[in-house]
């Protein structure tokens, strides 16, 4: 019974994947988030997502950001990066469906949702790199809801189903934060586009906020997955730069770059929408993965905006402060929220 369950989620998975559309665009730049104007980093591509299961290998802080690219593609490197990400999710989902065939591999559900898990990543992937190399078009929110939808399954059929009494267990945190991370990154991607549009912010800025809140709460969610490691006489390091960032609980460039996004993508929804009527939005604000005490409230753009990048800026003129991690466009939005007024 859970074999043919499974059979058809991969079926469906593959149905999908048959209409994805692949434009990767490679680019590079600092690793800042942009104040305005700019595009986003990388330049007219999303950050590029490393295997769940490598996403945070290793603690060499700090290291360029893990891609599962390789380092030159000469002649036909693009189409040399379609194939890889094709080749690697359709493998999962054969393997998916013949995993469903065997009832003694379909008594281990963890294997079968990280197959699940590995395939909708790797094939929303392609479709997020489209939107971003064509600026999200007008039409886009459809897609981004589809996307996020997407990225949301493998948590969705954990509780549905009753798999695990804590789906984390199940799921595992590198999958975790893999997830929100896209469902985050994604979000931020498309309201630096929204941000740009002067007519629809004026129309509807509302939805903007309801975008911008989601995003921040995939973030802030990704940074809480892991508790920060608690540095003692039995804990040993080589490098103390790297002991200090895990004991904040940074684990990879992601987890800062995570509080960089946060950090802008609250000073976006004070900058648009700070007119607006207060809503009853409720979001985990207590970053724990970045020292933060965890507590729940509706969610100011400001409060959250100041902890997370009062953080960052202090993580990167300390720990980092070697690796030119850039905090100019931090410490202005920062000096926005200091003089901004309600």
């Amino acid at each position: 019974m859970q074999g043919r369950w499974w059979a058809r989620r991969s079926t469906h998975l593959a149905v999908y994947s048959g209409r994805l559309l692949v434009n990767l665009t490679l680019g590079s730049g600092p690793l800042e988030a942009p104040l305005d104007g700019d595009p986003p980093f990388p330049a007219a591509s999303p950050l590029p997502l490393p295997n769940p299961g490598a996403l945070l290998a290793g603690t060499g802080f700090p290291s360029p950001f893990p891609s599962p690219f390789p380092s030159a593609c000469p002649g036909g490197g693009q189409q040399t990066l379609k194939d890889h990400f094709l080749i690697r999710a359709s493998a999962a989902l054969e393997k998916l469906k013949l995993l469903c065939g065997e009832d003694k591999e379909c008594s281990n559900p963890s294997n079968l949702l990280e197959l699940y898990t590995q395939a909708i990543l790797d094939m929303t992937y392609f479709e997020e790199n489209k939107l971003v190399d064509e600026d999200f078009p007008e039409d886009s929110s459809e897609k981004v809801k589809e996307l996020i939808s997407f990225l949301s399954e493998p948590e969705i059929l954990v509780k549905e189903n009753n798999m695990h009494p804590k789906h984390c267990d199940l799921l595992g945190d590198e999958l975790l934060e893999c997830l929100s991370w896209r469902r985050g990154a994604l979000l931020y991607m498309y309201c630096h586009s929204l941000t740009k549009r002067r007519e629809w912010l004026t129309r509807k800025s509302s939805l903007l906020k309801k975008y911008l809140i989601d995003g921040i709460s995939y973030l802030i969610q990704m940074l809480n997955f892991r508790c920060p490691i608690q540095l003692n006489e039995g804990v040993s390091f080589q490098d103390l730069d790297t002991a200090k960032l895990l004991s904040e609980g940074i684990f990879s460039d992601i987890h800062l770059l995570a509080m960089m996004y946060s950090g802008e993508m609250c000073y976006w929804g004070l900058k648009h929408c700070a007119d607006q009527q207060p809503e009853n939005h409720e979001v985990d604000t207590g970053v724990s993965g970045a020292s933060y005490a965890a507590y729940k409230e509706p969610l100011d753009f400001r409060e959250v905006g100041e902890k997370i990048l009062k953080k960052y800026v202090s993580v990167c003129e300390g720990p980092l402060k070697e690796q030119e991690w850039n905090t100019t466009n931090a410490k202005q939005i920062l000096n926005f929220f200091q003089h901004h007024t309600n």
